[in-house]
């Protein structure tokens, strides 16, 4: 308390100089009009300044969490546009209303390999969440893959970039089906083979998925038809397809569960015995 005392009394002339102008100033800004405007517009963007920092400062720090908002809000949609697709085309009741036939988890990508001749993606989502082999992965331009092996917490993904992948998947305008299969020469390009030589394919249509297994609903977007050769016998085409997908960049992804998977597969195993 006395260093306080002493140091007002080492600088009263100051102080009261200060004093004096702050009344001064007030008494000025309250009776001129132009003054208190040009007093409340400068207060307006300081604080606006203020504010606006501490808000980009919080907008920042909340990004994960916005984050995390959004893909679990598009992992909803899909649910919803994969099982609406189904009923439309099936001429059923909506299944969203009667179960879900596809299931749709989050997940991130924590390794990803594209320049080998075999490649795969780390998901960390396993068993405990779920996860089984043969489940589909997608991103929201397109197919990643299909789960190979999980543990409790992990799961491989057997990526379109690997010489042992083979994806169902057709001309979006003309409904003509092929294997899409990957020749290892670059991460962009994938190559849809054994299409019919009657196809009206063409430079820039669009190749999406099939659906005519139990992994990946139909219509999922794949890429462009780059170009196309007549194979050697002259009864099919091998279609290069530019993928939408940059799979050299991947985050987030969603795995796909047909709930009917099972069902088809006990089906289809009793075909082959």
């Amino acid at each position: 308390m006395q260093q306080i005392i002493n140091f007002v009394i080492r600088n009263k002339t100051f102080l009261l100089f200060l004093l004096l102008f702050g009344i001064s100033l007030a008494l000025t800004i309250q009776s001129h009009s132009y003054h208190r405007s040009r007093f409340i517009n400068s207060a307006n963007a300081v604080t606006g300044g203020i504010y606006g920092t501490i808000n980009s400062v919080d907008q920042y720090f909340s990004l994960k969490q916005e984050n995390e908002l959004l893909i679990e809000e598009n992992k909803r949609l899909k649910e919803v546009l994969f099982n609406s697709k189904e009923s439309l085309a099936t001429g059923t009741k909506d299944s969203i209303l009667d179960g879900k036939k596809y299931r749709i988890t989050s997940a991130e990508v924590y390794k990803n390999s594209y320049s080998l001749t075999n490649n795969y993606l780390t998901l960390n989502k396993g068993n405990k969440d779920g996860i089984k082999r043969d489940f589909g992965v997608i991103h929201p331009k397109g197919i990643i893959g299909i789960i190979d092996n999980t543990s409790n917490g992990y799961s491989t993904v057997l990526s379109i970039l690997n010489k042992k992948s083979r994806i169902n998947a057709k001309l979006k305008a003309t409904n003509h089906f092929g294997s899409l299969t990957w020749n290892g020469a670059s991460p962009d390009i994938m190559q849809l083979i054994d299409v019919s030589k009657f196809a009206p394919v063409k430079v820039g249509d669009t190749i999406v998925s099939g659906g005519q297994s139990a992994i990946f609903p139909k219509g999922i977007q794949i890429g462009t038809v780059e170009n196309f050769t007549t194979d050697v016998g002259g009864d099919t085409y091998t279609i290069d397809v530019r993928l939408f997908n940059d799979m050299t960049n991947i985050g987030k992804v969603y795995i796909i569960e047909n709930t009917d998977r099972e069902e088809i597969k006990q089906l289809e195993d009793k075909l082959n015995e």
